[in-house]
């Protein structure tokens, strides 16, 4: 018999809890190492540090990972940050995720770089991802928003967000990429509130 665990879930159902962690991005060489793709760094380094291996799936790349008693799907879309909602909506329906176990690694030019701010639930900020996302399966979902910056000129934002990492800012994420890691894979065990609390800064 299956006992219960300190929450009253049945042990069974903890093993087989799955979570969906979805970096945005774009796919394409030209789009590698960009301020945009940071969503797709996290989730890259979640998958290696977790020897996961990508597959081409349909509408994005995905990896699964064993963590704590989860199992996490990683996902990167390979429809374009604009209609990334296609791709999550998809997956989500697929393997029967709902939404509170779901948390999407997103740039944020309103936010300093080098700063995280984990939310439950909210607008798009003006970001074109989340924008389809909430079009397509509405706003009460985790977004992890991390800071870019915006250290550019009136016109050139396109050319920032779509613009490589400086040589300071590379220093600054190799804390910062492992620091969002951490933060989506504490959203997976120990939830929201607390994942809030530590890794928020």
């Amino acid at each position: 018999m299956w006992f219960k665990n300190w929450f009253g879930r049945d042990k069974k159902e903890e093993n087989t809890m799955k979570y969906l962690i979805v970096g945005l991005g774009n796919m394409g060489a030209e789009y590698d190492d960009t301020r945009h793709n940071i969503g797709f760094d996290v989730v890259d380094h979640i998958a290696k540090e977790n020897n996961a291996e990508w597959k081409h799936e349909t509408l994005g790349d995905l990896a699964t990972v064993k963590h704590k008693g989860r199992t996490i799907l990683l996902l990167k879309p390979s429809t374009y940050m604009n209609r990334s909602g296609k791709a999550v909506n998809y997956w989500m329906q697929k393997e029967k995720i709902p939404h509170d176990r779901v948390i999407v690694i997103v740039d944020d030019l309103n936010i300093d770089f080098g700063k995280v701010r984990l939310r439950g639930k909210g607008s798009d900020g003006g970001h074109n991802g989340l924008k389809d996302i909430n079009q397509v399966i509405g706003q009460k979902y985790a977004r992890l928003r991390v800071g870019i910056g915006n250290d550019y000129h009136k016109g050139q934002q396109v050319d920032f967000v779509l613009g490589k990492w400086s040589d300071e800012e590379r220093t600054t994420l190799k804390t910062l990429i492992p620091h969002c890691a951490g933060a989506s894979l504490s959203y997976c065990t120990i939830g929201l509130s607390h994942t809030m609390s530590q890794y928020n800064k």
